[in-house]
């Protein structure tokens, strides 16, 4: 090898290539890459855009379901059947690394990401939800994220006008330097209106549409693709910059155009900028591209070919337009006034190029860049942690039972992670454009009526990621399982999931470990409740280099999972409704403190295994919980997550300043039953009117059912002695949250 070649080799490694992913693409391309080529090899062969340390595992995941219509990788996110002629299109999508060190554009610019998305297909964005997760809410660097991310998401969302209707929020020490930032969209489109993201045609013309670009977000693909670290601050370039406004015209536009039939193939320019749209939507349709690089629209004076080639600026799009179509498509963008700049041509293949005032800068074949094409596809090294057999050691025996559980109850309602989140929920719109959103009283999965329909959408996003730590494989079944679980209680049917996976770095074998159980845990899942994967994004590399100690985020593989409901009379929400109706539990509660909030917060135990899961009761379950909502037999509906049964019914009757009076059962510890988190669990409520055909029901499936109570008109009674009122809990529940950010 000459010592040219040997400067590139460490050209690669500073980009982060391998050196066998160098040998690689000498061997594709027959000859030594030059930089602006090596350049682009980095970023598409990064792990945000290749996945080649994931790749042989979520090939594993069940993509096969009644109502899919895109399947996992085949266009810009999921798409999925809803009858009368209309499919949902969602995803969700991490944006950790930028909002950890500029959380308000990193948060903005990962909605404006996701959206971009479901439109590029031809959706149109009816809602959002979001996971977050953060360090210590007591802490300056917590309390500075959140308040950065929220008011990111909110601002972005808000001035976007697609309404935040719901999501989660979960605070815990392993996100202190490296906060999770998951943004989830769906939109709804006709089924046969959707847009391709694979290119079309040769001698069709390549448009560029949207906003200028600049040098934000250069190497933001590389930036996501690495460790945190002390000097994370310097990649502060590495972070784009949103305009909330610039997309909401981006998105009339393109509904436009969708309807005249000129495009074939669109998508949004995320992660690499032009590099990945051009050699993804080349790859897909088989075709190449040839691309002039002087043509694209600059904002900044001076801007390197290459610079222009990876860019990730914010509210752009490539589009390939029907040849002799050209005027109309410029005509819709004109009149929104938006760039549309025709910047090359679809070409037969298999090489995108890249020229530069007529000089050739760059040829590749583009399915050597891509996932599922050339991209190196790797086989990590696993191994248990040795914490795992340590925390199958517990013994609840050794932990006391509190006297006064009173105490305790008034203790869990200040949790961060039981606590209201509406500090953080107010400071979205979830009103705006609320001809397609119900609005009435809150049930567990977000509630989305279809304009013109009496169907309308459940949508979820959700994961415990102590639990997942615990055990990664029952943990993420047990993720997956949530979600569905409230869906159903919302009165839906679960339909199919996407995923955002968060871990550390896939070359520690104890994550990569973490990983494959969490992939086997959802596998089995989704099988189970027939939700096929439609796609998501794996996140890598969460976690803080802190002088020569790293440490991994708890792995965080976050389910959005979405549900039909098939006629909205079914809506069941979480309030209790009238004081005498009886209080039900389906399922059964368990001597299991395990991973419990109660257990950590209270106890200050953090080791110990995964609550008490088993998928076939949990199936059982929810299949009952549905016969019953469409027998119309039940009233209300919650599922008892954290904080355990108390929390559960303490949030049945907030909402309508009503009370509970129930007894708990003898033979399991009083602290299990109340705060224990044994899976499965989901509290009904009962009319005395309807009490008989419930118990009927019931009886038929031979599914666990206990009566716990009544509900009261305000008074809070267990095992007959007074625990106070609901109004004793709602004022430090409601203000908890916000009184440690401000303080």
């Amino acid at each position: 090898m000459d010592s040219a070649a040997l400067t590139t080799v460490e050209t690669a490694k500073e980009l982060g290539l391998l050196p066998e992913e160098f040998d690689k693409i000498c061997e594709v391309l027959g000859r030594t890459p030059n930089f602006t080529e090596l350049s682009v090899y980095s970023v598409m062969w990064s792990e945000h855009c290749s996945y080649k340390n994931s790749i042989v595992w979520l090939k594993t995941l069940p993509k096969e379901g009644p109502h899919m219509l895109a399947k996992a990788g085949e266009e810009n996110a999921g798409l999925v059947d809803i009858g009368e002629g209309l499919a949902c299109a969602f995803k969700i999508e991490s944006h950790n690394h930028p909002s950890a060190v500029e959380p308000y554009q990193g948060a903005a610019t990962g909605v404006g990401g996701i959206n971009r998305d479901i439109f590029t297909m031809g959706a149109r964005p009816i809602a959002q939800l979001n996971s977050l997760r953060f360090g210590d809410p007591t802490t300056d660097r917590t309390k500075w994220l959140v308040k950065g991310v929220v008011k990111g998401i909110g601002n972005y969302g808000n001035s976007f006008g697609i309404p935040t209707v719901g999501g989660e929020v979960y605070f815990d020490k392993c996100y202190e330097q490296n906060p999770l930032v998951n943004a989830f969209s769906a939109g709804i489109v006709e089924v046969g209106g959707q847009i391709s993201a694979k290119a079309q045609g040769v001698g069709n013309a390549v448009y560029i549409v949207g906003s200028s670009t600049g040098r934000d977000g250069i190497h933001g693909a590389a930036f996501a693709s690495k460790d945190l670290s002390e000097d994370s601050a310097n990649d502060i370039p590495s972070v784009q910059v949103g305009d909330p406004f610039q997309e909401k015209l981006l998105l009339e536009a393109t509904m436009e155009l969708a309807k005249i039939g000129a495009v074939k193939g669109m998508q949004d320019m995320g992660a690499a900028g032009i590099t990945c749209s051009t050699s993804e939507m080349s790859a897909g349709g088989g075709v190449g591209m040839d691309i002039d690089l002087d043509k694209v629209p600059t904002r900044q004076d001076g801007m390197e070919p290459w610079e222009i080639l990876l860019s990730e600026s914010q509210e752009r799009m490539l589009v390939v337009v029907d040849k002799g179509r050209e005027a109309e498509v410029e005509a819709i963008f004109e009149k929104w006034d938006i760039h549309c700049e025709p910047i090359g041509i679809v070409t037969e293949g298999p090489y995108v190029r890249y020229f530069w005032h007529g000089e050739k800068l760059a040829e590749i074949p583009a399915e050597s860049l891509v996932l599922g094409g050339g991209a190196p596809i790797y086989h990590r090294e696993t191994r248990e942690p040795a914490y795992y057999a340590e925390y199958q050691n517990f013994d609840m025996d050794l932990v006391p039972c509190p006297e006064d559980l009173l105490s305790v109850a008034k203790e869990l309602v200040r949790l961060p992670n039981i606590a209201s989140k509406h500090w953080v929920y107010d400071q979205y719109d979830s009103m705006v454009g609320t001809k397609n959103r119900s609005t009435n009283e809150a049930s567990d999965a977000a509630i989305v009526n279809v304009k013109g329909s009496k169907r309308a959408i459940a949508m979820t996003v959700d994961c415990n990621s102590r639990y997942v730590h615990a055990d990664p494989e029952v943990g993420t079944m047990i993720a997956v399982a949530e979600n569905a679980r409230n869906i159903v209680c919302s009165g839906g049917v679960p339909s199919a999931i996407t995923n955002c996976l968060n871990f550390g770095n896939p070359y520690n074998p104890e994550v990569y470990w973490q990983f494959v159980g969490a992939i086997k845990g959802m596998g089995k899942a989704c099988e189970k409740f027939a939700t096929p994967v439609t796609g998501g994004n794996v996140s890598f590399y969460n976690q803080t280099q802190i002088g020569n100690r790293i440490e991994p985020v708890f792995p965080t593989p976050t389910i959005a999972m979405i549900g039909l409901v098939e006629d909205t009379k079914h809506v069941t929400t979480i309030p209790f409704k009238a004081k005498g109706d009886l209080i039900y539990m389906l399922g059964t509660s368990r001597d299991d403190i395990s991973s419990s909030q109660y257990l950590v917060h209270h106890h200050g135990i953090e080791a110990s295994p995964v609550p008490f899961f088993s998928l076939e009761e949990e199936y059982a379950n929810q299949e009952q919980l549905k016969e019953l909502i469409r027998k119309g037999v039940i009233a209300s509906a919650h599922d008892v997550t954290e904080g355990g049964l108390f929390i559960a019914l303490l949030e049945s009757a907030m909402q309508g300043d009503l009370g509970f009076d129930i007894t708990t059962d003898v033979e399991i510890r009083p602290d299990a039953y109340l705060f224990g988190e044994s899976q499965s669990r989901i509290v009904v409520s009962v009319t005395p009117e309807n009490e008989e055909s419930f118990i009927d029901l019931m009886m038929l499936n031979g599914v666990e059912f206990d009566l716990l109570g009544h509900v009261t008109k305000g008074a809070i009674r267990v095992d007959d002695e007074d625990w106070g009122t609901v109004s004793d809990y709602a004022k430090p529940y409601q203000n908890a949250l916000g009184e440690v950010l401000e303080g």
